[in-house]
């Protein structure tokens, strides 16, 4: 009889466990609604390099500058500057796309926005 009484209590906290985790899941999942239409700027960068001012004052039509990424190197995702993924470029029709190939963590990504 004990048995079942330790059994039960351990069942009402159970019930108590969940439906906490329930409330606080609810409560950030709502948050999350209010902050879902917000746009963010979302950005692909090949590569970058410094250079002197009188070089770039040089460019013209034609131009070359190496950047400091191997070709074939996944390209940096940016939302609003911060980093958030890698990917690949693909054709979409006529247009370009992205294709994600890593994906940060979630909540380092909401941490980092």
């Amino acid at each position: 009889m004990a048995e079942e009484n330790q059994e039960e209590v351990a069942t009402e906290e159970n019930i108590e466990a969940v439906a906490e985790t329930e409330t606080k899941e609810r409560g950030s999942s709502e948050n999350l609604r209010v902050l879902e239409n917000i746009e963010v700027k979302l950005t692909v960068e090949v590569g970058s390099t410094e250079i002197k001012i009188r070089d770039l004052l040089r460019l013209n039509e034609g131009s070359v500058v190496e950047l400091d990424r191997l070709a074939g190197d996944p390209l940096d995702i940016l939302a609003n500057g911060t980093t958030i993924a890698k990917g690949e470029v693909v054709m979409v029709g006529e247009r370009f796309g992205i294709r994600f190939t890593e994906v940060a963590d979630p909540e380092e990504r909401v941490q980092n926005l």
